[in-house]
């Protein structure tokens, strides 16, 4: 990425101040805004996350914001109740009054000397949820919003669950949040009191893991700030991109066909990064792209703003890796969403292969009962900085799936969008699950995921009222997969691969079931684009990447990142160990030092479905001189047949001393998960 300094505005920087909301809390803001704004008002633009301004996002700020603000913005970076040096506590994620207290702070900010009345939003993961909610609120100083990897369901196609499974990303998440949100204040900025906020950070915290299964279906829990229940809500401008490597790629397809304001879907080869830093690559001039957002809806910028609704990199076949630098390919660009251009194709399954479109397969039955292995290799729910989260070669996990090929490729083949899977299927158990993969296989056999769906089948007609499966009675379900770009050579095969675990990414059913796929009846979807269209002739090409120079950061400790798969052939136990160490690094520009070490555990013993166990275990430090604080949380997940059961502990440190300690067991009925 380019470090730019020549930027047309010179630009100020206000490091910390307060706003004020209504319950009279103040929340930390940072703000970047033009020198000529004290005389030029200039619209304020809104970054709303429980990250840590001061450090934990300073240098990722440092590129955007100052980089924004050069080209005429008021950029404010605000820390949300309770984290950072914001008053309060954080208790959970998308509250009513983390909602209420962002449309207090674009009040105030429409109300500012420096400030032309007008505001927009921009953010990445939950600064784009935050961003995409609020918008849903209406409220009257906003007129354009710029968000990055995030969803508009917060129980369909977020971390939590999905297609009714409980995802390990759910415990992996609530191990970060329980860790960010018991972080001390910087005793720099809030004086002695850091003390009194923290101790009541770390006396107000739980694993928020303990809400999420308390709503094991679809309820008004994950109704309250789900975008999807009335996108007519949104009223202003969305420019909405994301990564295929990231886990919320499906949103920006689904805004671009159900939003009725101006909108622009972006989605590159990314993981859950923005695209200006994106990996894999190429990333873009994604900075560029939001000034021109903005310029157009916040100044009343071109009228003949003539780009396609959605704009994707399509991706070409690659070797499966845990990681890429690069992901060769090209952009495509639509002028809708559904597209024209693509074609719903039908195919057949028939007894291990998949037909042709309009082929009469014969009609059997098959069945499989995976081991617990199936889905060591899977990589994680959504890839948050690629190396090396992304998925593996597909036989292992192929071994013990029910596995459908279609003949080889005469000629090359393009999709777009989401894959269905449609099944006429039976189970041997009243809960019951379906993995269901989509992989490019290489001439040579090596298997390269390319998009995965799961579905519960107890949730097969309903997230809100699921209902358990009669043993031996046949459903027709519907497993739709992350939507993707991506070619398949002549000479490849598409395989389609089930089976009925998929653990560590999702938690399996409480028993082994046997699932029986009735062929004929049972067909793969697949979204096609014809080859051939012209793309790279009609779409402006991005700018490369740019931003501000970067803040400096001096690494003071080594970091350690491994994920290991490992099998004891003794006692059959298993694991996914993964371990991100990022050491200890040195803020120079406020002399903030911070370690952070990450562990995660994934264990199961051979096939025995109550053995499987989730473990965190969050180690945060920060120091400046004498002054050091730091926390541990732990948990552990672990069920029987009928209950999800957690522990977990915090210790709170000030230097050597524990100042802290707090564990809580819970215990939660399996509501057909």
């Amino acid at each position: 990425m380019r470090a730019v300094t020549d930027l047309p505005h010179a630009v100020k920087e206000d490091e910390h101040f307060w706003i004020p909301v209504r319950d009279g809390t103040r929340l930390a803001a940072r703000m970047w805004r033009p020198l000529s704004s004290d005389d030029e008002p200039v619209p304020a633009i809104l970054e709303y996350i429980p990250y840590r301004k001061r450090d934990l996002t300073s240098v990722r700020d440092s590129i955007a914001h100052p980089y924004l603000a050069g080209h005429g913005y008021a950029c404010v970076r605000v820390d949300i109740r309770g984290t950072g040096e914001s008053d309060g506590v954080l208790t959970d994620e998308y509250l009513e009054q983390e909602q209420a207290d962002a449309e207090d702070v674009l009040a105030w900010l429409a109300e500012q000397p420096w400030c032309d009345g007008r505001t927009g939003m921009l953010g990445i993961s939950w600064g784009g949820f935050a961003a995409l909610q609020v918008a849903a609120r209406k409220p009257p100083s906003l007129g354009a919003i710029c968000i990055a990897s995030f969803t508009d369901d917060r129980y369909a196609d977020d971390m939590h669950y999905m297609g009714g499974c409980l995802l390990s990303d759910s415990l992996a998440e609530s191990g970060t949040m329980f860790a960010y949100s018991t972080c001390p204040p910087d005793p720099a900025l809030v004086g002695e009191r850091w003390r009194e906020m923290w101790l009541r950070r770390l006396e107000s915290a739980g694993p928020w893991i303990i809400e999420w299964l308390r709503h094991q279906r679809r309820d008004d829990y994950w109704r309250h700030a789900s975008v999807c229940q009335d996108y007519s809500a949104v009223a202003v401008p969305v420019f909405a991109a994301c990564g295929w490597a990231d886990g919320y790629s499906n949103a920006v397809l689904r805004l671009m066909a159900e939003l009725d304001v101006p909108r622009m879907g972006l989605i590159g080869p990314w993981s859950h990064k923005y695209p200006h830093l994106g990996v894999p690559g190429p990333a873009i001039g994604y900075l560029q792209e939001v000034v021109r957002w903005f310029d157009r809806w916040l100044r009343d910028g071109d009228d003949e703003f003539d780009e396609p609704v959605l704009r994707t990199w399509m991706q070409e076949s690659v070797p499966p890796s845990t990681a890429y630098e690069e992901r060769p390919g090209r952009w495509v660009g639509e002028p809708s969403w559904p597209s024209p251009h693509v074609r719903r194709e039908c195919r057949p399954l028939g007894p291990h292969r998949i037909g042709a479109e309009g082929e009469e397969v014969e009609p059997t039955g098959l069945t499989i009962e995976s081991p617990l292995s199936v889905g060591q290799f899977a990589g994680k729910w959504c890839s948050y900085n690629a190396p090396p989260d992304l998925p593996y070669d597909q036989r292992e996990e192929d071994g013990g799936s029910l596995v459908f090929d279609s003949d080889f490729l005469t000629e090359r083949c393009e999709i777009l969008g989401a894959p269905v899977v449609r099944l006429d299927v039976s189970a041997t158990a009243p809960v019951a699950m379906v993995a269901a993969r989509l992989s490019d296989v290489a001439p040579d056999g090596r298997a390269t995921r390319v998009s995965y769906g799961l579905l519960n089948l107890t949730h097969r007609e309903s997230h809100d009222d699921p209902s358990p499966v009669v043993p031996g009675e046949r459903y027709t379900v519907e497993v739709q997969l992350n939507g993707v770009a991506q070619a398949f050579p002549a000479g490849h095969r598409i395989r389609l691969s089930l089976s009925t675990s998929y653990w560590p990414l999702a938690w399996p059913p409480p028993e082994p079931v046997r699932l029986t796929v009735h062929t004929a009846t049972s067909t793969l979807e697949l979204p096609v684009r014809p080859v051939g269209e012209s793309d790279e002739v009609s779409l402006r090409p991005f700018d490369e990447p740019e931003g501000a120079p970067a803040n400096t950061v001096s690494a003071l400790l080594p970091g350690e990142h491994r994920w290991i798969v490992s099998r004891d052939l003794v006692d059959y136990r298993s694991a996914l160990e993964v371990v991100k160490d990022n050491g200890v690094v040195r803020f120079d520009d406020t002399g903030m030092e911070v370690g952070k070490r990450v562990l995660e555990h994934y264990g199961w013993t051979a096939d025995d479905y109550t053995s499987v166990e989730g473990r965190t275990d969050w180690t945060m430090t920060f120091r400046r001189g004498d002054w050091s604080a730091s926390t541990r949380t732990q948990q552990t997940l672990t069920c029987t047949p009928t209950e999800f059961r957690l522990h977990a502990r915090i210790d709170g440190f000030e230097g050597d001393r524990r100042v802290f300690s707090e564990n809580w067991d819970r215990t939660f009925p399996r509501d057909q998960v």
